[in-house]
C-alpha cells in the first residue's frame, strides 16, 4: 500500500460534512481529550479512553460515505447500496487524489520519479483505496450490515482494485509486491522496521 496515501483519502470536509451512519445507536461519539460533560468527574480514571487512530479514521471515513449516500442523486439508504455504487464512489473520490498518474503518451509513463511536472491527472492511490475499501467493509458489519451482503466485499470492487494497481505499477513505474521478511540472525536480533515489508509505494 501507498506509505503516503494510505492512511487518508484526502476529503475536504467542508465539502462532506461529517454524517452520523444509517444506524446512529451503533456509533459512540467520544468528546474531545480535555472535555467533561456536566456534572461528570474530570478525574483520568472516570474519562472514556480515546480511540485509535484507525478507529477514528474508520469512523471519518464511514460518516463521511454515509453523507455521500445521501447527497446522491437520487438519495440511497445503506440497504440500497451495492458494489456498483461503491465503485461510484471510489471514482468519485479521484478528484481529491495526489497521486500522479501518467498517461501512457507521457514522456515520464512508467518513470518514478519525473524530474518535471507533467499535464497528466491526479488520482487516489491505490494504497489509499485498499486500505478505505478494508475499513469501509469493518464499519459496514460493526454498524449492523450482514457480510454476505456487503458492498464494500463485492468481486466488482476487488476487480476494481486490482485493476488500479495493475494501472498505476506501469504507469508510475512502481512495484507494489511486499519484500520478504529477513530471518532474524543467529544472535536473536530481530530485523528492523526499515527490513519490514512496505505497506506501499510513494508517490510520483
Amino acid at each position: 500500500m501507498d506509505m503516503n496515501n494510505a492512511a487518508s483519502t484526502s476529503i475536504p470536509l467542508a465539502i462532506l460534512p461529517p454524517l452520523l451512519s444509517s444506524n446512529p445507536s451503533t456509533l459512540t461519539i467520544i468528546p474531545p481529550t480535555g472535555t467533561t460533560t456536566s456534572g461528570s468527574s474530570s478525574s483520568p480514571s472516570s474519562q472514556s479512553p480515546s480511540p485509535s487512530r484507525y478507529e477514528a479514521q474508520k469512523r471519518r471515513d464511514w460518516n463521511t460515505f454515509g453523507q455521500y449516500l445521501k447527497n446522491h442523486r437520487p438519495p440511497l439508504s445503506l440497504a440500497q447500496c451495492s458494489g456498483a455504487h461503491v465503485l461510484e464512489y471510489l471514482r468519485y473520490l479521484d478528484q481529491f487524489g495526489k497521486t500522479k498518474v501518467h498517461m501512457q503518451m507521457c514522456p515520464f509513463f512508467g518513470r518514478p520519479n519525473p524530474p518535471v511536472p507533467c499535464p497528466c491527472p491526479l488520482r487516489q492511490a491505490w494504497g489509499s483505496l485498499d486500505a478505505l475499501i478494508g475499513r469501509l467493509r469493518a464499519a459496514y458489519e460493526e454498524n449492523g450490515g450482514i457480510p454476505e451482503t456487503n458492498p464494500f466485499a463485492a468481486r466488482a470492487v476487488r476487480l476494481y482494485l486490482r485493476e488500479v494497481r495493475e494501472l498505476q505499477t506501469k504507469a508510475r513505474g512502481i512495484s507494489y509486491e511486499k519484500k520478504k521478511r529477513k530471518k532474524p540472525t543467529q544472535g536473536g536480533n530481530m530485523p528492523s522496521s526499515s527490513d519490514a515489508p512496505p505497506t506501499g509505494a510513494t508517490s510520483a
